[in-house]
């Protein structure tokens, strides 16, 4: 789906998150490692794979949560067991006089039922939407309703996923 094309100039807006990199040991990277395998798995029997003691394991985790390597942990819920079976990317460009709020539309996006993720991209567009929803008469009427009828948005284009892959979570260094 494609609406409201237009040609509005680019610009950044949204402030810089980037930061130094944490610096990362062999133990760490196993920890991480680890974890990204199966953030379930129990502190003993991550200190084992990593060859270190409980507590050191307990208090290297907390040090990666603290500075920021480690930044959740969540349960990954398959949006098909809510009865939300259809997922899509749609990317959303706004018009060149809305950029100055490009935090609060993205904060606006994230706070919808059927958006799973907000990505705020370079390119052509300003950001990518992950959203999942029952069929495809719910999808277009979030696109319409939320999007295409924002003033602040100047197109958007929907793509279907058949399907998610999930590659191994690689650990820098490793």
């Amino acid at each position: 789906m494609t609406s409201k094309d237009s040609a509005a100039p680019r610009s950044q807006a949204a402030p810089s998150r980037t930061r130094a990199p944490v610096p990362l040991d062999d133990v760490d990277r196993v920890l991480l490692d680890q974890l990204a395998r199966d953030g379930r798995i129990t502190n003993n029997a991550l200190a084992a794979a990593a060859g270190i003691a409980p507590s050191t394991c307990l208090g290297r985790v907390r040090a990666l949560v603290e500075h920021g390597v480690i930044r959740g942990f969540h349960a990954d819920i398959d949006p098909a067991a809510l009865g939300r079976g259809l997922q899509a990317m749609v990317a959303v460009r706004l018009h060149g006089n809305s950029r100055r709020q490009l935090a609060e539309y993205g904060k606006r996006l994230a706070a919808l039922p059927e958006v799973l993720n907000v990505y705020f991209i370079a390119g052509a567009d300003d950001y990518l939407i992950h959203v999942a929803t029952e069929n495809t008469d719910e999808l277009r009427g979030f696109v319409l309703e939320h999007l295409s009828a924002d003033p602040a948005v100047s197109s958007t284009e929907t793509i279907l996923i058949f399907e998610h892959l999930r590659p191994q979570t690689p650990v820098p260094g490793r």
